[in-house]
């Protein structure tokens, strides 16, 4: 085995921050994500996760619902065949909705460790807490007429079974997504294995701040989806109402001031504020400059100040596709009135 070659322009390594979790797991501060979304086939992605270890992206961000661990896998297999320490890498992945089941999400966590080829997973995270499906390129109407609201109890049964996994060396860490403050009430209070990260949108038109200090006062770490207001989204989540982040004219005249784009202006909020972006992108040059943005020329206070100042409560990732019958809106999905609708407080709906 030689020694991994990073590319010439490459950021070093021992140069990224670090964040360490709450059960002591070390994580880069800013990772790669990997969903495609419309416009990137697995193909693409694999070839940027190439890209991007070369360039010192330690952290990439994966998930079976993205359709791509495979090709992401072989991306990662070449990388530690050429040298790099399985120990540099930050690894994670996510279980999708239709294993909400103890032996369907021990089969599953396994197989995503299979086709990603890394012998354990850094992290695990439950991808959303609702055990819903919907097929893959769906459009925003599109309803499984199996699908049920949130259950504490089933989703212990799950959660339960990934704990085993944790203690068989399989996972480093366990994690939610998409996770309100009365569902996560719930589980901090069940799990035997705490989770340590929150997988959640966060942009500045999007900051959710209960949500955020909660996480952060209960030792979950915030790790931020659709940092840059994801305008590369799928169509179904794009509403008329939607604000585009980035352009923004707060946002451009503080990229002018910095002589960057606006997106590295979402990206020095995200770090400087205190939660870890996952920005996706297959173009090498905006990789590395993701990548650069944390580590030079932060903002100002009064600069985050005014950023603070553009939340609008704009969330883009409304999850509609995931309601089931009776709920009223994508609305029912967030608890907006501090309960779950369908929880009776005994683990039933």
């Amino acid at each position: 085995m030689g020694k991994f070659q990073m590319a010439p322009d490459a950021i070093p390594v021992e140069k990224i921050p670090v964040k360490t979790l709450s059960n002591g797991v070390k994580i880069p501060a800013i990772g790669l994500g990997t969903f495609g979304s419309d416009h990137a086939s697995g193909t693409l992605v694999a070839d940027t996760v190439r890209d991007a270890l070369r360039l010192g992206y330690r952290y990439i961000d994966c998930a079976a619902a993205y359709g791509n661990e495979h090709e992401v896998g072989a991306a990662l297999r070449e990388a530690l065949d050429e040298g790099l320490p399985r120990e540099e890498l930050f690894v994670l992945s996510k279980l999708w909705n239709d294993k909400h089941d103890p032996e369907a999400a021990v089969a599953a966590c396994k197989k995503s460790i299979e086709d990603l080829q890394v012998g354990y997973l850094d992290a695990y995270l439950i991808h959303w807490p609702f055990p819903n499906y919907h097929a893959p390129g769906c459009d925003g109407d599109a309803r499984n007429p199996d699908s049920r609201p949130y259950i504490q109890e089933e989703f212990m049964a799950t959660w339960h079974a990934l704990e085993k996994l944790v203690d068989e060396g399989l996972i480093r860490a366990l994690g939610v997504s998409n996770v309100t403050i009365p569902k996560l009430e719930l589980i901090l209070r069940d799990a035997r294995i705490q989770p340590v990260i929150n997988e959640m949108e966060l942009h500045p038109c999007f900051q959710q701040g209960e949500l955020y200090q909660y996480c952060v006062d209960h030792g979950v770490l915030p790790i931020a989806f659709c940092p840059l207001g994801s305008p590369d989204r799928p169509e179904r989540d794009k509403t008329a109402e939607d604000v585009a982040d980035m352009e923004l004219p707060v946002m451009k005249e503080i990229a002018a001031a910095h002589g960057v784009h606006p997106a590295l202006i979402c990206l020095k909020w995200a770090n400087q504020r205190g939660q870890l972006p996952i920005p996706m992108t297959t173009k090498r040059k905006n990789a590395l400059s993701n990548l650069k943005s944390i580590l030079e020329d932060p903002l100002t206070i009064e600069e985050m100040e005014k950023i603070k100042a553009l939340e609008c409560n704009n969330r883009l990732i409304k999850g509609q596709v995931f309601l089931w019958p009776g709920a009223k809106s994508w609305l029912d999905l967030w608890d907006l009135d501090g309960t779950i609708p369908g929880w009776n407080g005994y683990g039933e709906a």
